[in-house]
C-alpha cells in the first residue's frame, strides 16, 4: 500500500501572495518523504464542512501545473474533476499539457460533480443527476477517443465534435490513468468498470464507513467488471481517508493497524488530507507512515 496526500483546504492564514510559497512546500515535501501522489480539490467554492465561500479555493488545473513545475516523481490529479465544469473537448488537452510539462506524471480525476450552490452562483449549468451521469459517460467516450488514433467525429446525445484531435498526444501511453470517483454503485461504480483505471472510495471517521462498506463497494465494482468482460485486478482501488492519524507515534502506529484491513481488501492507495495552517510539517511528520505501509 502507498500513501498520498490530498489539499482540501488553502485556509493557511496568510496573504494570497504567500499561498503559492505554501503549496510549493507541501508539494515538495510530499515528493521528498516518497508519497505516490498528490491531489487538490476541483472546486471553485469551499464546501460548507471546511470554512464555506468565505475561504479560499484555488483553480485545480492551474494549480497542478504549477505542482508539475517544482517536482518530478510524484502523481498529480484532481479528486476529482466536476464533468460541468469544462467543457469535455477541451478537457483531454488540458490534462495532455499537465502530462507533457510533468514528464508523464498527470492523472484524470473526474465525477458527476454535486455542488449546486458554486453552479448558481457562477452561472454554471447544473443538470439533473441523471443528465449528470450521462454528460459523464460521454466525457469518458470522448478523451478515450481523442487519446486513441481517431481522430473523427463524436455525435453523442449532449456533445457533438468533428474532429478528436489532440497534438501532441500524452505521454503516457495510451493515456494518463482514468479515475472516476465515487462510490455509487449502479452508476458511478459501473463507469469504473467500463472507462476507468482507478477508483476511490471515501472511508474513515469522517465518510463514518470502514473496512466492511469499502469491502461491500469493492464487491459491487467486481460484478461490473465482469458484467463489463473488464479484469477486476487492473483498476487501482483507493481510499480517501477522512479522518488522518494525528502526527504523534501512538497515532501513526494506529493509523498503520487500521490500513492492514484496507490492504486486505486489495486497496492500492490511501490518500490523507494535510490538516491546519502548517500542511508541509504534517506531512514530513508523516514520513515513516510510508515505510510502513509499503510494507503491508
Amino acid at each position: 500500500m502507498n500513501l498520498g496526500f490530498h489539499v482540501a483546504s488553502f485556509s493557511w492564514e496568510q496573504e494570497p501572495a504567500r499561498m503559492g510559497a505554501t503549496l510549493a512546500d507541501v508539494a515538495t515535501a510530499a515528493e521528498g518523504v516518497g508519497a505516490s501522489a498528490l491531489s487538490v480539490m476541483d472546486h471553485f467554492f469551499q464546501l460548507p464542512g471546511l470554512g464555506g465561500p468565505s475561504e479560499p479555493m484555488l483553480e485545480g488545473y492551474t494549480t497542478l501545473g504549477y505542482v508539475a513545475g517544482i517536482t518530478s516523481k510524484i502523481h498529480l490529479h484532481l479528486m476529482v474533476g466536476g464533468v460541468t465544469y469544462r467543457h469535455p473537448g477541451l478537457l483531454p488537452k488540458t490534462i495532455t499539457t499537465l502530462d507533457i510539462v510533468s514528464g508523464g506524471r498527470a492523472g484524470f480525476g473526474i465525477g458527476a460533480a454535486w455542488h449546486d450552490r458554486e453552479h448558481v452562483g457562477l452561472g454554471v449549468p447544473f443538470p439533473s443527476t441523471s443528465e449528470r451521469f450521462e454528460r459523464l459517460e460521454e466525457t469518458l467516450q470522448i478523451a478515450k477517443q481523442i487519446w486513441s488514433d481517431d481522430d473523427g467525429p463524436f455525435d453523442g446525445k449532449h456533445y457533438q465534435l468533428a474532429e478528436t484531435i489532440d497534438v501532441p498526444g500524452p505521454v503516457q501511453k495510451p493515456h494518463p490513468p482514468i479515475m472516476v470517483g465515487g462510490g455509487g454503485e449502479k452508476k458511478t461504480l459501473r463507469l469504473v468498470a467500463r472507462y476507468a483505471d482507478a477508483c476511490n472510495l471515501a472511508t474513515g471517521p469522517g465518510a463514518r464507513t470502514g473496512p466492511p462498506e469499502i469491502a461491500h463497494k469493492l464487491r459491487v465494482l467486481e460484478g461490473h467488471c465482469e458484467a463489463e468482460g473488464i479484469d477486476y485486478d487492473r483498476i487501482e482501488k483507493t481510499i480517501m481517508y477522512l479522518g488522518g492519524p494525528a502526527a504523534t507515534d501512538e497515532a501513526r502506529a494506529a493509523f498503520v493497524e487500521e490500513m492492514r484491513a484496507y490492504a486486505d481488501l486489495g486497496i492500492d492507495r490511501v490518500m490523507v488530507i494535510p490538516p491546519g495552517t502548517d500542511p508541509a510539517g504534517y506531512i514530513l511528520r508523516l514520513a515513516s507512515v510510508i515505510t510502513r505501509l509499503a510494507d503491508l
